[in-house]
């Protein structure tokens, strides 16, 4: 129904989360409620995203973006992970990654990522082993069939950070978490943080 301004009703909002986060109201209890309409246009962007942020970040700033590992480890794992779907003791990999500018050096995001090593394909795996390279390339060129589903987002202030991520900044961090399916099965899970 379309409200004739002259009514005096002001229309609703609008806000592109809506409908974007399967569990919002679920967020981590360290992760404090935004303000979408008082976010940037670029930080609203990167909130709802569903391509790969580095290609976004690279047009939108006009310049390349790195993507250095801090980070790479399998390991087992302490507890179960529901919005993987995976139970504790299986084998998942946890991979950091920063986004910096290649020209500024400027740190654009900081991301940790949770996946279930079973479940990726031989040339994920390679593509992991290689410097550089992120996530949504290695999908994209892979040629893996994946659909992210949004599950949180929020602003946060860890009380630590990776000893990289503390050199360049300390926050407070717009955060999403996210999944990517394959296959009808979680893969994995990306935290993506960016700085103010």
């Amino acid at each position: 129904m379309v409200v004739p301004v002259s009514a005096g009703i002001a229309p609703p909002a609008f806000d592109p989360t809506a409908g974007v986060f399967l569990a919002q109201g679920a967020r981590p209890a360290g992760l404090a409620a935004v303000d979408v309409a008082a976010l940037s246009p670029y930080q609203r962007s990167l909130l709802v995203i569903d391509g790969t942020v580095t290609r976004f970040i690279e047009a939108y700033w006009l310049e390349p973006v790195e993507v250095r590992r801090i980070s790479q480890e399998e390991m087992r794992l302490g507890a179960a992970e529901p919005w993987l779907d995976i139970a504790a003791g299986e084998l998942a990999i946890r991979r950091r990654v920063l986004l910096l500018g290649g020209r500024s050096g400027r740190l654009y995001a900081w991301a940790d990522t949770l996946m279930v090593a079973a479940r990726l394909q031989p040339e994920v795996r390679r593509g992991l082993d290689h410097e550089g390279g992120g996530l949504g390339r290695i999908l994209i060129d892979t040629g893996a069939e994946t659909r992210r589903e949004g599950l949180w987002f929020g602003r946060e202030q860890p009380a630590a950070h990776p000893v990289e991520v503390a050199a360049l900044c300390t926050g407070p961090w717009l955060t999403r978490s996210y999944r990517v399916v394959a296959g009808g099965r979680p893969l994995m899970q990306i935290t993506e943080r960016f700085p103010p």
